[in-house]
């Protein structure tokens, strides 16, 4: 089913969750005080180069509050803007299945007695946290509540990933998916556009590669160079060619275009701690961005997948 509205020509999460319950969806995102394995040495050190030493989801709870206070208090805040809204309690900051099952167990189990308003959890990780034992408990886990997991990739090019510090392979993405999708557990991808030497052609790849896959969702991400990152400190050292405005619009429309259009976009841009950013500055005004996208798609009657051919899948 496509949630195409006249302004927007691709499939709006927010639309979506309008259409499936009829009100405002929001996601509380929570920090569980999980690590990374590309960092605590399970398959490397460092991070990928592009991640800050506070890890992902900068945006998230605070680490050393309990997992009840942190929702509570982004709940209040974000009930003051949609005061009929429901939850999505969103377990964003690191990888969040690399660890204990009894700890995953623990955190899951706890947020969804928080409120009865809870109608999905979304967790974020990494395609090879997700060892058997992890996958039978988010199988179980899916029959009681709604389960998205998000699946980090950012680009499918070998090249890329060595150069970020990735250290995982695209295989090892595509079985995760098809492990996730064997237990009809929803999948969000995500991707980065901008990455180091690659053009366009490459990150409509990437998509088309997506494209292949069951996954219910995608969220795309322009590349921060923030401050307490390698990318960022070789960046001030021998700064290198980043995205425009426009060319980062013009390929996310390339990529919508090129994009099943059953998929769900979940975020078209994403926008990095201020104090924390070293460039490009455009991407603060996330709106904007959004707002250049949209216009393109619409002066052009350009639709999500009017691209998409069957043999690209």
């Amino acid at each position: 089913m496509n949630y195409f509205t006249t302004l927007k020509h691709y499939n709006t999460l927010s639309e979506y969750y309008k259409s499936k319950y009829q009100t405002k969806v929001f996601k509380i995102a929570l920090n569980g005080n999980f690590t990374c394995p590309n960092k605590d040495g399970t398959v490397g050190y460092g991070g990928c180069t592009f991640c800050s030493s506070l890890g992902s989801g900068d945006f998230a709870g605070a680490k050393d509050l309990p997992i009840k206070e942190q929702f509570e208090t982004i709940k209040t805040m974000m009930l003051k803007k949609w005061p009929e809204g429901y939850y999505i309690a969103y377990f964003q900051a690191n990888t969040n299945t690399h660890g204990p099952l009894s700890k995953l167990k623990k955190l899951f189990e706890e947020v969804l007695t928080l409120d009865k308003k809870i109608i999905g959890l979304s967790i974020a990780t990494r395609p090879d946290c997700l060892p058997k034992e992890v996958l039978d408990y988010l199988n179980e886990l899916n029959k009681k509540i709604p389960l998205q997991v998000e699946l980090g990739l950012q680009t499918i090019h070998d090249k890329t990933s060595i150069l970020i510090n990735r250290l995982h392979s695209l295989a090892c993405f595509d079985e995760a998916v098809l492990n996730l999708k064997a237990r009809n557990i929803e999948v969000v991808a995500h991707i980065i556009n901008g990455l180091p030497l690659e053009t366009k052609a490459m990150m409509v790849a990437t998509v088309k590669h997506l494209n292949t896959l069951p996954i219910d969702g995608l969220k795309i991400h322009m590349l921060h160079i923030m401050k307490k990152t390698k990318m960022g400190h070789d960046y001030l050292k021998k700064p290198f060619s980043l995205l425009s405005l426009e060319e980062y619009v013009e390929t996310v429309v390339l990529q919508l275009r090129n994009l099943r259009s059953d998929i769900i976009i979940h975020r078209l841009t994403g926008d990095a701690p201020k104090k924390l950013l070293i460039a490009p500055k455009w991407t603060l005004k996330k709106f904007v961005v959004a707002n250049e996208i949209d216009k393109i798609m619409r002066a052009n009657n350009y639709y999500q997948g009017d691209l998409y051919e069957e043999t690209d899948a």
